[in-house]
């Protein structure tokens, strides 16, 4: 520690602490920003929503496939049944051959009918994912416009503290420049602990722990000579007397 230093130079250490706890502070809020947790729960909620979208398209082309074997399959009974009533009207074959065709179109009637009916179903089942579909669609772009405007008031407050680290930074590098090496590397180490390395002595208080020294400590901080680099016996910071 070193023994002295000019208590002139010694009173910068309280512009070099608040420069300090200026950065920390900024630090602070960019790790801490809202738009940090509106960004994250808007990027999940545009993911969950992505995937619900691809489901429910997927869930359409499923269904247009069925419906579209469905088709087929019903144009394929109506050509039966064209057919066997084309050569029923025209009586041509044997009488056994008319009767079973008969038997046969009733068949065809009951299985066009039930076609029809899983058609319909089918139908209506399309359009309902369609609304979900459209729904999931629209409510995705607004999730994709409220994470972007998120992502740009994260970008600008991140600019605005930013700049602000680098004025201050700038201000720190002024006042460091001719400070003794030895009086700086000890505000470094009691600033690498996390602590303010360096506070005014504002009557009996230490403004860097807020504590109220005891009697002793005082007399001996009051007895050292102004220029005697002397601790806060609490938290170990740098005391600048007034």
């Amino acid at each position: 520690m070193p023994a002295k230093a000019d208590p002139f130079i010694q009173r910068r250490l309280l512009d070099l602490a608040r420069i300090d706890q200026a950065v920390a502070a900024a630090e602070h809020r960019r790790r801490t920003l809202p738009e940090l947790a509106q960004i994250a729960d808007g990027t999940a909620t545009v993911e969950r929503l992505r995937g619900a979208l691809v489901r429910g398209q997927a869930e359409i082309g499923d269904l247009d496939r069925e419906s579209r074997k469905l088709d087929q399959e019903i144009d394929a009974v109506r050509a039966r049944a064209k057919r066997d009533s084309d050569r029923l009207a025209a009586g041509v074959a044997p009488a056994r051959d008319l009767e079973n065709m008969q038997h046969e179109l009733v068949s065809l009637a009951r299985r066009q009918s039930t076609l029809e009916d899983e058609a319909l179903e089918l139908m209506e089942r399309r359009e309902t994912a369609d609304a979900q579909v459209t729904q999931v669609d629209a409510e995705l772009a607004t999730a994709r416009a409220d994470l972007q405007a998120a992502e740009q008031r994260r970008d600008d407050a991140f600019a605005d503290i930013d700049d602000e680290i680098a004025r201050v930074t700038a201000e720190r590098a002024g006042l460091t420049d001719g400070m003794p090496a030895d009086l700086l590397a000890l505000y470094e180490q009691i600033r690498s602990r996390g602590r303010t390395a360096a506070a005014a002595l504002n009557g009996p208080r230490c403004e860097a722990c807020r504590m109220d020294l005891d009697r002793s400590a005082l007399n001996d901080i009051w007895a050292a000579g102004v220029d005697q680099v002397v601790r806060c016996t609490e938290c170990g910071a740098i005391l600048i007397r007034s």
